[in-house]
Formats: C-alpha cells, sequence, structure tokens
C-alpha cells in the first residue's frame, strides 16, 4: 500500500533485507524479556525491534553515503514488514497507513534518543524498551545488551552489515 510513497528511494528495495533479518534476529534474544523483563507483547517486541533498528541506523549514519543508501534501504524494509504484519493482524487501508506512520515515527524518535544517548545509556533504554516502570536489574540488563549489540554494530564493516552479518 505504502510503496508508491517510497518507491524513488532506493534502486535495489530487497538491499535492506539481510540486514533487517539480521537486527529482527536480535531483538529476538530471549534474554531481553526474561532478565531484561521486557513485556513479550506486540508492543515490548515492537519496542525492542526499533531500537535495535535505531542502533543500527545509528551505527550506518557514521558511514556517509554508503551508509545512508543502506539506511534508506533497512528503513524501508522496516515499513515493508509492519505493514505487511499489521495486514496480517487484519488493519485494513484506512487504518494501516496512519498506525505504520505512528510506528516508523516511533522508530525516527528511538534513533534520534540513541543517536544522543552518549553515556546514559539506562535512561534511554529506560525510554526505549520500557513504557511502565521496571526494576533496576533488569534495566541494566537491557542496557548492557544493548550497549553490547552497539560495539559489535561498531566492530563489523559496512560490507559485512549489508550482508546481514554482526559480529
Amino acid at each position: 500500500m505504502l510503496s508508491f510513497l517510497f518507491r524513488g528511494l532506493t534502486a535495489d528495495a530487497p538491499r535492506g533485507a539481510a540486514i533487517f533479518d539480521a537486527v529482527t534476529a536480535e531483538a529476538r534474544r530471549p534474554s531481553l524479556y526474561i532478565e531484561g523483563q521486557v513485556p513479550d507483547t506486540l508492543d515490548g517486541r515492537f519496542a525492542v525491534l526499533a531500537t535495535a533498528t535505531a542502533l543500527t541506523l545509528v551505527r550506518l549514519e557514521r558511514e556517509g553515503e554508503a551508509g545512508d543508501a543502506l539506511s534508506v534501504a533497512l528503513t524501508e524494509r522496516f515499513i515493508q514488514v509492519l505493514e505487511s504484519e499489521h495486514r496480517e493482524l487484519g488493519l485494513g487501508d484506512p487504518t494501516l497507513g496512519r498506525t505504520v506512520r505512528k510506528l516508523v515515527g516511533m522508530l525516527a524518535k528511538r534513533t534520534g534518543l540513541w543517536r544522543n544517548a552518549e553515556d546514559q545509556w539506562i535512561e534511554a533504554t529506560r525510554e526505549s524498551l520500557y513504557k511502565g516502570g521496571v526494576g533496576d536489574a533488569a534495566l541494566k540488563h537491557s542496557a548492557a545488551e544493548l550497549r553490547r549489540f552497539a560495539r559489535r554494530l561498531d566492530a563489523t564493516p559496512l560490507d559485512q552489515l549489508e550482508q546481514g552479518t554482526i559480529a
């Protein structure tokens, strides 16, 4: 449905599929849901996926034009998957566009949050993953997991990220 809006962004729309699959695998790590106590709900899973995607987008920004191109491809894939998943949940055309725009806005908010997080990982983690209160141990666990993921992203060359490999 939204493909007409994003058609001209990249010449190769599937380019972001491999990196999106790697980010999705990261978002499915059980420790964030068990020790990190992120709710295993649609909202909780979206929060983890959007957070992992945002951290990846921030990493890609540091690569200049090549990173920008992959960032656009990753974002396009994120949108395609969101649209597809929400169609499967039964959302129709009148509400689907509004819902996907809202979710993409939430990704943009998280990307800005992580871009400026620097040494504020605990607070950024709280804002990015949790709607309500969370215990200190769970919060610290999730912040440490996200920091490890960000370090792995940093250690991975751009060509490997594009292939869906994260160190």
